[in-house]
């Protein structure tokens, strides 16, 4: 029945009355009985007809008043009523099919059919059975239909709330089960990791306290590993609170962007910092980043955050590092190379790191792609973040690169 729910749909109302009045002018134009022209009587019947079921296609009750008082009108004036009982009945179809009491179909039928009756008043027996035998067409085919046709949209409705109570279900299953595994990660890592963490950020607090007769350099190496654990632990903590209740933090920009203003000065941050890590840096930043919106600012930022910290732990400190971030026609043109002069760690875990990876899922979800892998004796690590930031509804598959870990140059490091 799908069809027939498509052919009387209630936007199609008017387009549906169109057609009937159409077929209407057909019929008195070459199908009257015995092929007699129809009267002038008769055409201005048929025009008010025609004329309601266009004004009222829109309210059905009314349009079936007018038109049972129309053809009862006309049981008594004309001879080929044909017209105006085809517009009571197509009438009587429309109020079923969109009334919203039953009630109100039954009495509309019982009207319909009490002027049908009236006109066989006084008729002889045979005459007025055969009145009562065409009720069935003229009230009982377009009852029916219009019963039928109420009652199979109303069971697609029915089938429509099901699927999305069914899909609300799943979702809401999803959910909990993501819940439980952001609850579990956020119990590791405060467990596990931020523990640790504490731990080496009391003692490095406690040696700097202990030991006082140090060279003002490793001082400052304490102060910088005392700063840095102290905001690892800030993050960790954030980043716990976010798996524990996202809804709860999802008002705090600092947890998923940066303030474009203030992405020049992170990015100096990030530079000096590796400077006092003993990286020679040489930074080219296009001041257009300020500009930049809050989304991709955070991934520049954490690009380069990443970048520099492996070329210091894999590079060495005797390394040359160049940055390069420039905006051209809105794209961010990011880049991190090394020239891979320094030392070269003794042991490196089957499988190298993560930070290939993590850095490639942010850059892709931006629209992204990262590009990594050894230039020369260094590493070089490189992307263009588009100005239309469109996430991709599936992830580009690309070949992965080697991550820095792979025997392929000079020193093969372990990443984070």
């Amino acid at each position: 029945m799908g069809w027939v729910g498509r052919l009387f749909d209630a936007r199609d109302t008017f387009a549906r009355m169109l057609l009937l009045d159409l077929s209407g002018v057909g019929y008195l134009v070459v199908g009257t009985q015995a092929g007699r022209s129809p009267t002038s009587t008769q055409w201005i019947f048929a025009a008010v007809a025609f004329a309601v079921a266009l004004v009222f296609h829109r309210r059905p009750l009314v349009n079936l008043v007018v038109q049972a008082a129309l053809l009862a009108v006309a049981f008594q004036v004309i001879d080929d009523t044909t017209i105006n009982q085809v517009g009571a009945s197509w009438a009587l179809l429309e109020l079923a099919m969109w009334a919203r009491r039953p009630r109100t179909i039954w009495l509309a039928a019982g009207l319909l059919v009490t002027v049908d009756l009236t006109d066989s008043i006084g008729d002889p027996l045979g005459r007025f059975l055969s009145g009562v035998f065409g009720l069935t067409v003229e009230v009982g085919v377009p009852l029916l239909l219009g019963l039928v046709i109420r009652t199979t949209r109303e069971l697609g409705r029915q089938a429509e709330e099901r699927a999305a109570a069914e899909q609300r279900r799943r979702e809401s299953e999803s959910r909990a089960a993501r819940a439980d595994e952001r609850s579990a990660i956020a119990r590791e890592l405060h467990d596990v990791v931020a523990h640790h963490v504490a731990s080496m950020v009391l003692r490095v607090g406690v040696a700097r306290h202990v030991l006082t007769d140090l060279d003002p350099r490793v001082g400052e190496v304490f102060d910088d590993v005392h700063g840095t654990g102290t905001a690892a632990l800030a993050d960790l903590r954030r980043l716990v609170a976010v798996l524990r209740n996202p809804d709860g933090v999802r008002g705090d920009a600092a947890l998923t962007a940066i303030e474009p203003s203030a992405l020049p000065a992170a990015l100096g941050a990030a530079v000096d910092r590796a400077r006092q890590a003993g990286v020679t840096v040489e930074a080219d930043i296009d001041p257009a980043v300020g500009a930049l919106d809050a989304v991709r600012g955070l991934a520049v930022l954490r690009l380069t955050q990443e970048a520099l910290t492996n070329v210091a732990k894999h590079a060495g400190t005797s390394a040359l590092a160049r940055l390069s971030v420039s905006v051209v026609d809105g794209a961010v043109h990011w880049e991190v190379s090394d020239n891979g002069r320094g030392w070269v760690p003794a042991a490196v875990p089957p499988g190298g790191g993560h930070g290939i990876t993590g850095m490639r899922e942010r850059v892709e979800v931006l629209g992204g792609q990262l590009e990594a892998g050894p230039t020369g004796a260094g590493w070089r690590v490189c992307t263009v973040l588009p100005a239309a930031v469109a996430a991709p509804t599936s992830p580009p598959v690309t070949p992965a690169p080697r991550e820095r870990g792979a025997p392929a140059g000079p020193h093969a490091p372990e990443l984070a």
